[in-house]
């Protein structure tokens, strides 16, 4: 059986920032194409990721490389953010304690069936109604 696996903005960030190989390395294996699971993003996540690469990183990206790389990842499965999902998000971020940004990503990868988010915003190993979160940067346990 696959699983839906949703990946925060943070994991594809580190996927392509040089600054710090062996988090680079961490990505590239957390997001790494595989036959047991389906990797599932957010119109979130695309424009945060345009945003952070472009204009965040030590050495950003040109605009025509992260333009290709959103094109890439727009492949993935994508939750669309609506005025539904945001009020939802809402709650969840008043619930939970956290960033409407966190609580948007969050109710996203619930919408989409994920059971598992790959992020470095959020604490390893903590549930969020029906998502847990997994830091793939953390020592392992």
């Amino acid at each position: 059986m696959t699983e839906a696996i949703f990946v925060d903005t943070n994991v594809w960030v580190y996927a392509v920032d040089a600054a710090d190989p062996a988090k680079r390395e961490r990505a590239l294996e957390a997001t790494a194409p595989a036959p047991d699971r389906d990797l599932v993003i957010s119109t979130q996540v695309l424009t945060e990721f345009y945003a952070v690469v472009t204009r965040k990183l030590a050495v950003p990206l040109s605009v025509e490389d992260a333009d290709a790389m959103v094109r890439q990842l727009a492949v993935l499965p994508v939750v669309a953010i609506d005025a539904s999902l945001v009020v939802s998000a809402i709650a969840g971020s008043r619930e939970w304690q956290i960033s409407i940004w966190d609580a948007l990503i969050l109710r996203a990868a619930d919408v989409a069936g994920c059971r598992r988010v790959l992020s470095e915003d959020l604490a390893d190993g903590a549930t969020y109604g029906s998502v847990v979160v997994e830091n793939p940067f953390a020592d392992p346990r």
